[in-house]
């Protein structure tokens, strides 16, 4: 395979792992930010605990959901993608910490997958 095939491959598989991350983290804002807290709590427990935690971790996911597709996509400070796939790698990783301090290790999965997503997006937009 050639470069030019192996850069169009590279691209067509980052925007795919960006559209994947952009929905989760706009899923998660609008669950985090328009949900009722005893909703999410049969969900998430955590978010029973602090609705101020619940609240400022959407607004977080809301800009992660945003800032991993928009600048890309709109062409405008392409490198702010990048450093929005460092703050979900960063991100991902202070929750798994949470979770695993809360005991709830069997939960960072999705934590683990996105983080692996994100870190293919760094690597392919750097």
């Amino acid at each position: 395979m050639n470069n030019q095939n192996t850069s169009k491959i590279r691209n067509i598989t980052a925007w795919l792992c960006q559209i994947l991350l952009s929905a989760g983290f706009l899923w998660a804002a609008y669950m985090k930010l328009f949900q009722p807290i005893d909703q999410l709590a049969r969900m998430w427990p955590w978010t029973g605990d602090n609705p101020t935690l619940t609240r400022v971790a959407g607004l977080v996911d809301l800009l992660g959901g945003l800032g991993i597709i928009l600048p890309t996509a709109l062409r405008i400070k392409p490198v702010l993608t990048l450093y929005a796939a460092y703050g979900t790698i960063l991100l991902m990783l202070a929750a798994s910490a949470f979770h695993i301090s809360r005991g709830e290790a069997s939960q960072i999965g999705f934590n683990i997958f996105f983080a692996a997503l994100a870190v293919f997006v760094a690597w392919a937009r750097r």
